[in-house]
């Protein structure tokens, strides 16, 4: 699976450029599912944020919004009810999955309870593309501070990738992201980790990890 991990989404003309990269093709002749579901685990999220991130309209255009040629929904939690006979094709047939944001611990327990994280090996032609917890979904662990999910037994996640993501730095919103306090998160992962604003991603590619960015962004080795 090729991956792109974003803060924000497709915020610039760099982190579209990369996506088309690795689609091989056009977004405008390239298939999307866009998956809402760790919009659930997390307080903030709710019915209208769920509906506007499958929509596309404003402020949520930076990933379902983008001029697919067509965009499907996929709702990990659906998937267990319905089974794998329907679900599977549906996604091995889609260039890409579209990962929102939300409490990646949440999404990761349904990743797990869908079957979907145990496909991902096989989705060699398939990009990922995540947004925020979307993003942080395939990281080892996500720190304290991003777990929403009262369920979630600890801050572990997939570890597809060997580090971790602090996202939307210096977000007007978020006046707890800034350096410093990634700099104390960083040092709690105790591993590689980045730190990035929202027009930055990390383009993963057969392990071969690249940063696209006209913002800002921080590694911290571990």
């Amino acid at each position: 699976m090729k991956l792109l991990l974003t803060s924000g989404g497709v915020t610039n003309p760099s982190i579209r450029s990369a996506l088309e990269e690795l689609l091989g093709k056009p977004i405008g002749e390239s298939t999307a599912l866009c998956i809402p579901t760790a919009q659930w685990g997390h307080p903030m999220c709710g019915p209208a944020t769920v509906r506007g991130f499958v929509v596309g309209g404003p402020p949520w255009d930076t990933m379902a919004g983008l001029g697919w040629k067509s965009v499907g929904l996929l709702e990990l939690t659906a998937l267990p009810t319905i089974g794998e006979e329907r679900w599977v094709p549906w996604v091995r047939e889609a260039d890409a999955l579209l990962v929102d944001g939300g409490d990646a611990t949440y999404l990761c327990h349904w990743m797990r309870e869908s079957g979907l994280a145990r496909l991902l090996p096989s989705l060699t032609h398939t990009v990922w593309v995540g947004v925020s917890a979307g993003s942080m979904v395939m990281t080892p662990r996500i720190g304290a501070y991003f777990q929403e999910w009262r369920s979630a037994p600890d801050d572990r996640t997939l570890g597809v990738v060997d580090f971790s993501i602090f996202p939307h730095l210096n977000h007007p919103m978020m006046p707890g992201n800034t350096l410093p306090h990634a700099q104390r998160w960083a040092a709690d992962i105790a591993g590689p980790a980045y730190a990035m604003d929202d027009a930055t991603a990390i383009k993963v590619v057969d392990g071969v990890v690249g940063v696209v960015s006209q913002g800002q962004w921080t590694r911290f080795p571990g």
